[in-house]
């Protein structure tokens, strides 16, 4: 949490260097990854978002968390099988609640619209070994085309990373491989990560010394209750 957005948790001690992520959007009050939860990250004055991509049957880049399209709209199938004109027919919002019935899901490039440049991007890329030679390219494509790299990281396994940093070596990224916790740091510390993303849990003082000791920024996940973001942001 930043000191200029302290008013909005008045009980949590004003720390300088601790940023705000709306994960999927504003996702505990909206549906997930759909235009009505970026605009409310926004609303928020959240310092970065984060949104998730599956690669559909003819390549387009969805904003999707999930691998199948089930749990969050009103459709059944896997988001590699299915159209892109398919899922955006789709009504993404009912499922959370019916006051956001026709909510869709959204194509990367459309996601990029709703998202301002002076928020940081943390994109997620739901990739595997059968189409990640594609989606990581094509991913960083879009963000260099939008002229967004300076304010963004992939987030992703360690293989996808590595993809997509075989298109922009510049490109940065977060480590989502955490396990085994033990060698974290040092994995991290090989494919030239500087961003870490370890489950809130692992999260301890030690860890958080020795990622700063190596100039690398921890980005804990997550922490829904005031006492555990208190404890991590200690």
């Amino acid at each position: 949490m930043s000191p200029t957005r302290k008013e909005h948790q008045p009980s949590l001690a004003p720390v300088e260097s601790v940023a705000i992520v709306a994960h999927r959007g504003a996702s505990g009050t909206c549906p997930e990854n759909t235009p009505a939860a970026f605009a409310e990250a926004r609303r928020l004055g959240v310092d970065s978002i984060e949104l998730d991509i599956h690669r559909s049957a003819d390549g387009g880049l969805i904003t999707i968390h999930d691998s199948c399209v089930d749990r969050t709209s009103n459709g059944k199938g896997r988001v590699a099988e299915l159209t892109t004109a398919q899922i955006l027919a789709l009504d993404a919002g009912s499922w959370f609640d019916p006051a956001f019935a026709g909510q869709r899901f959204l194509v990367f490039d459309e996601a990029l619209d709703l998202i301002p440049d002076s928020v940081r991007l943390n994109v997620h890329v739901k990739a595997e070994d059968v189409d990640r030679q594609r989606v990581a390219p094509e991913v960083v494509d879009v963000l260099v085309s939008r002229g967004r790299l300076d304010n963004a990281f992939i987030a992703a396994d360690a293989a996808t990373l590595l993809c997509a940093r075989e298109r922009a070596p510049m490109l940065q990224i977060c480590n989502l491989s955490v396990r085994p916790a033990e060698d974290y740091l040092a994995r991290c510390a090989q494919i030239d990560c500087l961003i870490l993303q370890p489950g809130h849990a692992m999260t301890t003082c030690e860890l958080v010394e020795d990622a700063h000791a190596h100039g690398m920024e921890v980005n804990p996940f997550y922490a829904d209750e005031e006492p555990e973001m208190q404890r991590l942001i200690d």
